[in-house]
């Protein structure tokens, strides 16, 4: 979900389906788009009111509120705005289409009279920003692009990189104890934050099973059930233990047979059934009320946020305070559950981020050093492809020594 180089996004845009969003991290439309208003102003196509006297806080989601995965994951932070900041007022709008569609809403929304606008699909960045220029008194905050203007403008995204990586170090372990060394992984869009995932995940898997492998399945949607399931089905007759998704549905979990289990994605409240190991979660409700705050107080900086679990807005399910573990957490040994909990707790503390996940030695499938022992990657190396314009040095077109599935395919034209 996404933040690439603005020459290597904007061609990788045109070359692909035009249905990308963030979600962190980015969720491609799978119907017919349908704009449906908040619980406050019900109407198929009608844009919900402000109120006045109130601060007034809109979203814009690209698939249902209630998709069990990245829009839900928006939409509980939305409630926890309404909650938890006051005198706040929050509506969003649902299925909507990347676009032309995306831009008729959120100009609507800002002719309403939002103060704030928050877009969270990769499609609406160009739409987020054509509204911006026009209303400069409305903060538009996009969530997974890269552009901005600096002045009511931004984008916004996290580390979900954090999170899976220590869900590959869970996948290893359970894998390893159950006699196993095969893992799965299903991929959305060839991009620079499916390999980014993808390679996080196989680095932790190596933490706790060496000797483990990682196969790939793309599916180029960001949301379709379906196709989900289908392919954590051909990943599990495979051979697979473990399936990890970088897509928005349950399906790992779901289609798992007895013995086998699925890693889910997005909304922490999506990993309902044994199977489940965990969910690698997003918690959107602490950072989109600081930005709230900051909006109100005119103290927001419109640029590009990319957050760590430090900032609270990042869970791996079961380890989090709180939470119970799942059934197959139960038996794992104790010292890979401790070297989970103990990153996850520097991680927390922001001793350990993004950049010492991806810290040297990192070989690739082709047997390259890509990352030499002492060095880390840098941002541009985590965000961009070099055959797309990106000023990235080591970049992140590779698959980690572990991961069996040879390159996407891009197309440069």
């Amino acid at each position: 979900m996404k933040r690439w180089s603005i020459i290597g996004l904007t061609m990788l845009v045109l070359a692909m389906v035009a249905a990308q969003c963030g979600g962190s991290p980015a969720v491609a439309p799978t119907k017919p788009a349908e704009t449906k208003a908040a619980p406050e102003a019900k109407g198929g196509g009608q844009i919900p009111a402000t109120v006045e006297g109130k601060y007034n806080v809109a979203f814009v989601y690209v698939g249902p509120h209630d998709d069990g995965g990245w829009s839900q994951s928006h939409d509980v932070g939305r409630e926890y705005v309404e909650k938890n900041v006051e005198n706040v007022h929050t509506v969003y709008v649902e299925n909507v289409a990347e676009g032309a569609d995306a831009e008729q809403v959120i100009r609507s929304l800002a002719r309403k009279g939002f103060n704030v606008i928050f877009t969270t699909s990769f499609g609406f960045m160009d739409a987020s920003e054509a509204v911006a220029n026009e209303f400069p008194d409305v903060n538009i905050i996009h969530i997974s692009g890269f552009k901005t203007n600096g002045k009511n403008f931004g984008n916004l995204m996290g580390a979900m990189e954090d999170i899976k990586y220590l869900a590959g170090m869970l996948a290893g372990s359970r894998t390893k104890k159950d006699g196993n060394t095969k893992l799965g992984y299903i991929a959305t869009f060839p991009i620079p934050e499916e390999l980014r995932l993808g390679n996080a995940f196989a680095l932790g898997v190596q933490k706790t099973c060496p000797e483990c492998k990682v196969d790939v399945r793309w599916i180029f949607t960001w949301h379709d059930p379906i196709k989900e399931k289908e392919a954590a089905s051909s990943l599990f007759d495979g051979g697979a233990q473990v399936v990890m998704t970088g897509a928005d549905t349950p399906a790992p979990a779901l289609a798992a047979p007895k013995g086998k289990w699925g890693i889910t994605y997005d909304y922490v409240g999506n990993c309902t059934v044994d199977a489940c190991l965990t969910s690698m979660y997003w918690n959107w409700g602490v950072v989109y009320s600081r930005i709230v705050n900051e909006c109100r107080d005119k103290k927001w900086k419109a640029g590009s946020e990319y957050f760590d679990a430090d900032t609270g807005g990042l869970g791996l399910f079961g380890f989090m305070s709180g939470e119970k573990p799942q059934p197959g957490i139960a038996d794992l040994p104790e010292a890979d559950l401790q070297l989970i909990r103990d990153t996850l707790d520097k991680m927390l503390k922001g001793q350990f981020n993004r950049f010492d996940v991806f810290a040297g030695p990192i070989t690739n499938n082709q047997g390259k050093v890509v990352v030499p022992e002492g060095k880390k990657l840098e941002q541009a190396d985590l965000d961009g492809f070099a055959q797309f314009g990106s000023p990235c040095k080591t970049c992140m077109y590779w698959w980690n020594e572990n991961i069996t599935a040879e390159l996407p395919k891009l197309d440069t034209k």
